[in-house]
């Protein structure tokens, strides 16, 4: 992910990725043949993108000829399993005559050169504007990325750009990437220079003080025109370039890690990491997992490193996942391609961002611990097994209503913030003692206790819809939960009790979003928006004590409407 020294990372976090993006056509007739396939029929799809910076200003060992050798090297392993994918370019890097040499001398069959939009000192003089930033490159957030700049200051940037790169190498780009790019940007990018893919950093709390949390978690979304974080709903207001989701976050561990803290470590695909991406156990079980793991429609994993991590750090994992990749490409079970590639076959399918899924049905570490993350235009939701029980760890809505705080006015800190509408947020409501999340659990001879089960089965026989049965032990039957683009429907399969409920606690101090709770909805404000959950069937109670509020079934059956917008008009 991002700089060495910068990272707030923890190197003795266990490590391990999984990065899943799968797509499968709801909307066009398109063969889907071209796309390898494994036994499920579903696209996996692999974007191999390494990007490039000319220099690093916090570690004098590190430089511009340490950074080259970087790049090459990349260039260097791909080429020998024939690996094709896309290099993007800082501007600082673009206009060095080194890396145009060696990126010239590429076949544009397999390669593609796009941008990476970290703004370095070069680009904001030649644009006319004074340099703000430490250093000739700064990663702060008001310095090093277009949030930092008003919307005409912006312009001004993605002009420069375009033109340079376009007299060195002939057209403009087509992907441009970057941690994180405010919606004017990427939207003036595709008006006026037809960019046709963009990809951000993975969900993240504190990591250089970038903040991305409660976003479309895996795979690829279209943005919202008033937030580049926010998937839309609606095509009209939706920026028609898909943003992919970076650096294959671990689906498992991730999204616990750092809690109690002001930032999170990193456990990730990405190779400088020595317990994970630099692990040949950890990456064969996470690309076994990604090619075997219930996905919906597609899945999508990006590979590759920034050259700021050096060759020394990268080297052993690098050359792990390559030939590994490599394999399951010839058995035909991925397949790899540049990120332009990815986006127009994604807009070539999907006219609004379909609902997809992420599963791991079996853990390196816990053979306990099973998870799926599922995302739509409407919502995302962590279902998370572990020790026999289940819960909800994480429930966010979308609304492509709430602008991000930087659409029209720059940043002042070295911070960001990006989010979306929480209702169950298992990371920021827990402590190390007190974890949050909506627990299944049931009464039992008159006492409350959480609801044990087996092995759960996750699969997806109705487009469009994730179904997850799970056979219990405390209670009789099996729940059977569908998750569709939409709503949430819950009932218990051999069992006619209306005694179990979902249960949502969070720890003492936690700053919450509900306003009101009545029996058919949850009233919620966060950053200034009001939003809704309602119950379809079933009812919402708020007990006494440190319980949030429970969620009851009405006839063994409970049915959530996540579509908030349309909450809200009622």
């Amino acid at each position: 992910m991002k700089i060495p020294l910068l990272r707030l990372r923890r190197t003795s976090l266990l490590a391990f990725t999984f990065y899943v993006l799968l797509i499968q056509s709801c909307t066009s007739t398109k063969d889907q043949s071209a796309q390898p396939l494994n036994n499920d029929g579903k696209p996996k799809i692999v974007n191999i993108i390494n990007f490039i910076r000319l220099l690093e200003p916090r570690d004098e060992k590190i430089t511009e000829d340490v950074l080259f050798e970087t790049t090459a090297k990349q260039v260097q392993i791909m080429k020998q399993y024939k690996l094709g994918g896309t290099f993007l370019l800082q501007y600082d890097a673009l206009m060095d005559s080194r890396y145009q040499e060696l990126l010239k001398g590429l076949s544009a069959d397999s390669f593609e050169i796009g941008a990476w939009w970290e703004i370095p000192q070069p680009l904001v003089e030649n644009a006319g504007m004074k340099w703000r930033g430490r250093f000739p490159w700064d990663w702060h957030a008001d310095v090093g990325f277009s949030t930092g700049y008003t919307p005409e200051e912006r312009e001004k940037l993605v002009d420069v750009y375009m033109k340079d790169f376009r007299e060195i190498y002939g057209y403009y780009p087509k992907s441009v990437g970057s941690w994180f790019i405010d919606a004017h940007t990427l939207n003036y990018m595709y008006q006026k220079y037809g960019i046709v893919a963009s990809c951000n950093c993975k969900d993240q709390i504190g990591t250089d003080g970038y903040n991305l949390w409660g976003g479309y978690w895996n795979q690829a979304y279209y943005p919202s025109t008033e937030n580049a974080y926010m998937p839309a709903q609606n095509e009209e207001k939706q920026i028609p370039v898909p943003i992919f989701r970076m650096l294959g976050s671990d689906p498992v561990r991730q999204y616990d890690t750092g809690i109690g803290h002001t930032h999170q470590g990193v456990i990730s695909l990405e190779p400088v990491y020595p317990e994970s991406g630099g692990d040949s156990t950890w990456v064969n079980w996470y690309f076994q997992e990604f090619v075997d793991g219930e996905c919906m429609e597609y899945a999508y994993v990006q590979a590759g490193q920034e050259n700021s991590f050096i060759w020394k750090s990268v080297e052993k994992g690098f050359t792990i996942q390559m030939p590994l990749i490599a394999k399951l490409r010839d058995e035909n079970k991925v397949k790899v391609e540049m990120l332009s590639e990815s986006g127009l076959w994604f807009k070539e399918h999907y006219k609004v961002t379909p609902a997809t899924s992420l599963t791991i049905n079996t853990d390196l570490v816990r053979e306990d611990v099973k998870t799926v993350w599922f995302n739509s235009r409407f919502y995302r939701a962590n279902l998370f097994w572990e020790n026999g029980t289940l819960r909800f760890r994480d429930i966010h809505l979308f609304n492509e209503n709430l602008p991000s705080k930087y659409l029209n006015e720059r940043v002042y800190s070295n911070e960001c913030f990006f989010n979306t509408l929480p209702l169950v947020d298992g990371h920021v409501w827990s402590s190390p003692d007190e974890r949050a999340g909506l627990s299944l659990k049931a009464m039992v001879n008159g006492k409350a206790v959480f609801v044990k089960g087996g092995i759960p089965e996750i699969t997806n026989s109705q487009p469009g819809i994730l179904h997850v049965s799970w056979p219990l032990e405390t209670l009789k039957g099996t729940l059977i939960a569908e998750l569709d683009e939409r709503q949430i429907k819950m009932k218990i399969e051999g069992n006619d009790s209306d005694d179990w409920y979902w249960e949502l606690t969070a720890k003492t101090a936690a700053e919450l979003p509900f306003t009101a709770i009545s029996s058919s909805r949850v009233d919620c404000e966060f950053e200034a928006m009001n939003y809704s959950v309602k119950a379809e069937r079933g009812s919402f109670l708020k007990p006494s004590g440190q319980v949030v509020f429970r969620i009851q079934p009405e006839d063994n059956t409970i049915i959530l409407n996540l579509d908030n917008q349309q909450n809200n008009e009622k």
